[in-house]
């Protein structure tokens, strides 16, 4: 027994089953507009229709911008290309083509690709401006992603050669027209960003018709463009052609020549600007010099006009020499009569001096003999004068007695020696 299925379970069905089917989420259909409809959300309602058979379609505003882009031929009775996906409206069981561009029909089918493409790209923001970043402005090597036989290859190095011949070529060759081109441009800029050096790309081809240049229209192409690290340059076919690639780099040149020009800088402008940077510099740095010097100088001469009077210092300090010299020269004589008291004093005080004036000292076994108890009879005496020593010997008699001469009469009983401290 079949399944018997619920209406929102088919209708869900054959939505999923639409919406995986690859042809109907890509197809470009032709056909004549009737029963247009414009309700005030701003979206388009209308039908497709052959001499046999119709199709509802609906144009969301969201997906193709304000109603006035397309609403001059968006009309019954207008023959149009409509691109888009089939789908079901499950509230009311209808199938539709969902459509994301529409125009006129005799613009031909590569042509309605292209607008639909650019419509898609740019709402994804790779056309910002603001995301296209400026070129090297002395580029050291420079890819070009084009055919290693064509004119391009050639015409993008006589330029260089001419401009900027120190900058390096590097060639990422590739078809740029029929079944590979579009896989060997992708490559191509691809190989270019994985060298570390590379800080510009070339990317283009000669002149041709739109089928001919509808490698640099595809979308892989442009978002390899967009996935550059490198600064990219397109340079697709003359002035008047334009490609997707054209809106995607980061500048577009309208031929290939031109291409060489924008990236590369004329050695003569730089030579020039080289010139005339040295001469404002040594201008700017001699009026530098200048005022530096002049400030110098000045600064000198307030130095000159606030230092002390050098000449009045030496004045002074020779002046404080002298002082000095003399102090010190009363100081040496005070000092000298100091001393010279001092060691007169010593020398009166020395009892070896008492020996010039007739006195002698006289010692028992080497002992002072200070009393006459201290010279026993028969005693070895050594008797020290001024000029000499001798030896003498106490009276072997009776022992000497003590007593005090009378002054300037001789004492026959004095000891033979007077002692020091006998002295007057």
């Amino acid at each position: 027994m079949p399944h018997v299925f619920a209406v929102h379970e088919l209708t869900t069905y054959l939505r999923e089953l639409f919406e995986s089917s690859p042809v109907l989420n890509d197809v470009l259909v032709a056909g004549e507009v009737s029963n247009v409809n414009r309700p005030a959300s701003g979206h388009t309602y209308f039908t497709l229709k052959d001499g046999t058979a119709q199709l509802r379609c609906v144009l969301f505003a969201r997906r193709y911008g304000p109603p006035q882009a397309y609403a001059s031929f968006v009309q019954n009775g207008n023959a149009v290309l409509a691109h888009g996906r089939i789908a079901i409206y499950e509230a009311r069981g209808d199938l539709q083509l969902s459509v994301d561009f529409v125009q006129p029909e005799g613009a031909g089918a590569l042509q309605a690709e292209f607008e639909r493409l650019k419509v898609k790209l740019e709402e994804q923001g790779l056309f910002d401006e603001s995301r296209k970043r400026p070129l090297p402005r002395y580029p050291r090597r420079i890819g070009v992603v084009t055919s290693a036989t064509g004119a391009v290859f050639q015409d993008i190095c006589r330029v260089l050669e001419r401009r900027w011949p120190v900058a390096e070529v590097v060639l990422a060759p590739t078809p740029v027209q029929g079944p590979d081109a579009v896989a060997g441009i992708i490559g191509g800029i691809e190989s270019l960003n994985a060298l570390p050096d590379i800080d510009v790309l070339i990317a283009g081809r000669g002149g041709g018709g739109i089928e001919e240049l509808w490698a640099f229209n595809d979308e892989h192409v442009a978002r390899a463009i967009f996935a550059s690290r490198v600064p990219v340059v397109s340079a697709v076919g003359h002035e008047t052609d334009t490609t997707i690639a054209d809106f995607v780099a980061d500048r577009r040149a309208p031929t290939p020549s031109a291409a060489a020009e924008i990236v590369a800088p004329d050695r003569r402008d730089v030579t020039l600007r080289l010139a005339v940077a040295a001469s404002t510099m040594h201008s700017v740095l001699r009026q530098h010099l200048a005022g530096e010097g002049s400030a110098v100088r000045d600064c000198a001469r307030r130095i000159e006009r606030r230092a002390p009077d050098l000449n009045r210092e030496r004045q002074r300090v020779d002046d404080l020499a002298r002082r000095a010299q003399s102090a010190a020269e009363a100081a040496h004589r005070v000092g000298a009569h100091h001393v010279g008291g001092c060691v007169w004093r010593l020398k009166s005080l020395d009892p070896l001096a008492t020996l010039d004036r007739g006195y002698a000292i006289v010692r028992a076994d080497a002992t002072i003999v200070a009393s006459v108890g201290d010279a026993r009879p028969g005693a070895a005496l050594e008797v020290r004068v001024r000029d000499g020593t001798f030896g003498a010997r106490v009276d072997g008699g009776q022992p000497a007695q003590r007593r005090r001469p009378k002054r300037g009469v001789p004492d026959a009983q004095a000891p033979l020696f007077t002692m020091p401290e006998e002295r007057a």
